[in-house]
């Protein structure tokens, strides 16, 4: 098996976290294919966001999906896995080139703006709009560490921010700038919702069993949009599967891959 003839996985990380999110979902990969962890703008190693000039004040899932497209251009086929905020930009990017994108894993994708188009009253809706508007209130005022609080609360309960070590604790509070845009990003985003069940290339969409109404609400709706994707809820998961469960989480995506790997699957036919 030559080296050059493997499929690329690209990971894509949720907000507040880092490309380092992946680093044993990257170690089991390696070696069967060419991995990929990218850090999001004002995550890890890669710098803020700046806008794309002085008129350009409003950030997009583009701007993220952007970080990417190198790779895409460089690589064979791909496949991307994302988490949460990454999970959108994995689907943003699948419907900005289909043709290069082999398929998709995408674990609970925020799309919130799909969620407010479906019912802007529900409470699923109303409890999102209620954490981004907190997050820029205290963000006007300063205060990045009850952002950091409000964020990581509302995904994995009342008490987790307390609960942190303080190098943790620091480290989100100093990206609350950018999952404030993120929110601003998916709340703002207009085409997915047309989009994405145009998408040609194989879909697993993930979800916890234990996640928040919100998406929940929003596994719903891509369920009745794709029926030909794979849809599943993982046993004992919430909103940051991927990280508290990452065997299960990991073995999944495995699973996937081999299933839609050409070139792995020759291999398990040949006589």
């Amino acid at each position: 098996m030559r080296h050059d003839d493997l499929d690329t996985v690209l990971l894509l990380h949720s907000s507040a976290s880092s490309a380092r999110q992946w680093d044993g979902l990257a170690a089991q990969l390696q070696g069967r294919w060419h991995v990929h962890a990218l850090d999001l703008h004002g995550h890890g190693a890669q710098p803020e966001w700046l806008g794309a000039g002085p008129d350009d004040a409003s950030f997009a899932l583009a701007d993220d999906a952007a970080l990417a497209e190198p790779l895409l251009r460089g690589a064979g086929r791909v496949h991307l896995v994302g988490h949460s905020y990454g999970a959108a930009v994995a689907l943003k990017l699948a419907t900005l080139h289909p043709r290069r994108v082999a398929s998709v894993v995408a674990y609970e994708p925020v799309l919130f703006r799909w969620l407010i188009d479906d019912d802007a009253c529900s409470r699923a809706t109303l409890d999102v709009l209620r954490i981004a508007g907190a997050i820029d209130e205290h963000l006007a005022h300063g205060d990045s560490a009850a952002a950091g609080e409000c964020f990581v609360d509302f995904w994995s309960g009342t008490g987790s921010w307390a609960a942190l070590p303080p190098h943790r604790r620091q480290a989100i509070a100093g990206r609350m700038g950018a999952v404030q845009r993120h929110f601003d990003a998916v709340i703002g985003e207009p085409r997915l919702r047309t989009v994405i069940p145009r998408l040609p290339m194989p879909l697993l969409l993930l979800g916890g069993e234990h996640t928040v109404p919100a998406t929940r609400r929003i596994a719903e709706l891509l369920r009745a949009a794709l029926p030909a994707a794979v849809h599943e809820t993982l046993p004992g998961m919430a909103h940051m599967g991927p990280l508290t469960h990452p065997h299960a989480f990991n073995r999944r995506v495995e699973q996937h891959l081999l299933a839609h790997d050409r070139r792995l699957a020759v291999l398990d036919t040949a006589p």
